[in-house]
């Protein structure tokens, strides 16, 4: 699976792109692969550890302080309101989803 469409939200990991109606993200390296990992996987809650093991590589749980920067980081970028998220929501206690934008 190497493009995602999830409403507005266009990623194509071959490219190396990702946009938001039609418009380029501008996203780091990290940042890109954190909203693969949550859109493919729209929907479901993902923890901060899974997600530092997925994106980072981190065998242990580590520091998920390094997760919540850069999906402040992401969220500044992704979202039309970042401090009033819409597409990635706080599952409080576990960890991030990816929720789908209303074209």
């Amino acid at each position: 699976m190497n493009h995602l469409e999830r409403g507005s939200i266009v990623i194509d990991r071959l490219e190396h792109t990702a946009t938001k109606d039609g418009k380029d993200l501008g996203l780091t390296p990290m940042e890109f692969e954190l909203l693969f990992v949550l859109a493919a996987a729209a929907g479901e809650a993902i923890s901060r550890s899974s997600l530092l093991h997925d994106v980072w590589g981190y065998e242990s749980s580590g520091d998920t302080r390094l997760v919540n920067v850069h999906i402040q980081r992401l969220r500044a970028k992704v979202e039309d309101d970042p401090e009033n998220p819409q597409i990635i929501q706080t599952v409080r206690g576990i960890g991030y989803k990816f929720v789908t934008p209303e074209s």
